[in-house]
């Protein structure tokens, strides 16, 4: 088993997740299981620090959503308010507020975080 540190650099990186996925399918409580639980953390620490994930819109997410479920403006009123402002929102001439936020967020189970990137 190697000793692991944390990752700096791609070749590390490279090579962590070469090693992980030779031992991905480790037994459980054996030492390459303990290895692999290691080193999946300190891959995730260098992704989250080095990768950078692209930015989208909310706003697109939900209506595609929408499309995807045949889920039709009117069908928001309950969730956001008026006809006029479900298309105001949609259009991007108004903000969500929170309360609407959450309501989306529940009603077509999306992540809470992709309502907290600024905008």
């Amino acid at each position: 088993m190697n000793t692991w540190k944390v990752i700096k650099t791609a070749s590390e990186h490279k090579k962590a997740v070469k090693r992980a996925m030779e031992i991905f399918h480790a037994e459980p409580n054996t030492p390459e299981d303990d290895e692999l639980g290691v080193l999946l953390l300190l891959i995730k620490d260098y992704e989250d620090r080095t990768v950078k994930m692209p930015e989208v819109d909310v706003l697109e997410i939900i209506k595609d959503k929408m499309q995807e479920q045949g889920i039709k403006n009117k069908d928001l009123e309950p969730i956001i308010g008026s006809k006029s402002y479900v298309s105001s929102i949609l259009s991007g001439r108004r903000e969500l507020t929170l309360k609407m936020a959450t309501r989306l967020k529940d009603y077509f189970h999306l992540p809470a975080e992709l309502f907290l990137q600024a905008s």
